[in-house]
């Protein structure tokens, strides 16, 4: 908890970096384009160091990093399928693991390639099967073969029939990364257009745009007062709060001005966490950001008081999925990573000490 309010991190990640795992000529781009993100937003004491950085994160080093050197409660692990890398990026394993070791503290998605067809319905009930996730993973390029190709969400040969299994799965949450295209690549598949149909065909499931904020504002905004069945996962705009703050201020205020309080009851905390420290991200959020009262006064927009902000923090996921947070949260008062911070957060990167000074 920071200041009384709870926490629940809506992305975050165990990479595996490390150039063993590269498949193709696309990985190490999107490792330094990554790094380069984080060394661009990261608060003095905040930022990793390539040794710690590139290699393979195990799933402990994650979770200590956001439950013993930050403020964070829960998380969700999601799978990637980003196959520049042989295990994607961010494993199956490690959401097994995380799941298996820390069942209160960690939520998993899965996460497959939809442009494999049939392969990506087989890997689904896989997946599913194996973890019970509350949600899937996509992106919407492919890194398979030797060319980067891209799909769209209204694709009703390509995504329809990989949302329908999902749902028939019991999956509540598609997650699609948006707004932030994954170097030199055609944007139109980083748009968010395409999500409206989709919303409109599959009324049972949630959409979530991750990085929502970060591009098509308007866009984003108006599906936010639109739809009902749409979420913005907060992944790296978050990190726009402590080291852009008036950049963040400009997000948050185009995301929630359309919608006002039904737009701030869908928008997600998330961070990106191993790449991103939460810490700094909770501190600029929580501690500092509010609309300034001018611009209230001049567009009618909500405050982002203490309540808002726990919806944001804590019970829009909850809602979203259903699940009982409260119950997750009450699991954590005395376990291994509560007993490693009686006094709060240790100091960043102290829990990964011997690969920083590798």
């Amino acid at each position: 908890m920071i200041d009384g309010l709870p926490v629940l991190d809506a992305v975050v990640h165990a990479y595996n970096m490390d150039a063993a795992n590269y498949a193709n000529r696309f990985a190490a781009p999107l490792c330094d384009l990554v790094y380069g993100s984080v060394l661009a937003t990261a608060r003095p004491g905040y930022a990793p160091t390539k040794a710690q950085f590139y290699r393979d994160w195990s799933i402990k080093e994650a979770a200590e990093q956001v439950f013993v050197e930050s403020d964070t409660d829960l998380a969700v692990y999601h799978v990637l399928p980003i196959f520049s890398f042989k295990d994607g990026l961010c494993s199956l394993e490690k959401a097994i693991e995380a799941q298996a070791r820390w069942p209160h503290r960690f939520i998993t998605y899965c996460g497959v390639d939809p442009m494999t067809g049939q392969a990506a319905l087989d890997e689904l009930e896989r997946q599913v099967e194996l973890l019970r996730p509350v949600g899937l993973k996509l992106y919407p390029n492919s890194w398979v073969g030797s060319e980067i190709r891209g799909w769209k969400m209204d694709d009703p040969e390509i995504a329809f029939p990989l949302f329908e299994r999902a749902e028939k799965l019991g999956i509540k949450v598609i997650a699609v990364h948006k707004a932030l295209p994954l170097g030199p690549v055609p944007m139109e598949h980083y748009k968010v257009d395409d999500i409206d149909r989709a919303c409109m065909a599959f009324p049972g499931l949630n959409f979530e745009i991750v990085h929502g904020g970060m591009a098509f504002l308007e866009e984003t905004a108006w599906q936010l007062a639109r739809f009902d069945n749409v979420y913005v996962n907060l992944e790296i705009t978050s990190a726009l709060a402590a080291n852009r703050p008036a950049a963040f201020l400009h997000a948050m205020a185009a995301l929630i001005g359309p919608g006002g309080q039904h737009a701030i009851e869908r928008i997600l905390w998330g961070t990106g966490a191993m790449a991103f420290h939460p810490q700094p991200l909770l501190e600029a959020f929580v501690r500092e950001f509010a609309f300034p009262e001018a611009l209230i006064e001049g567009t009618g927009l909500p405050q982002l008081d203490l309540p808002a902000k726990r919806a944001i923090l804590f019970d829009n996921y909850g809602r979203m999925t259903g699940l009982d947070l409260e119950a997750r949260l009450s699991a954590t008062r005395d376990d291994e990573f509560a007993r490693r911070r009686p006094n709060g957060p240790v100091a960043p990167f102290s829990t990964v000490q011997e690969v920083a000074n590798a």
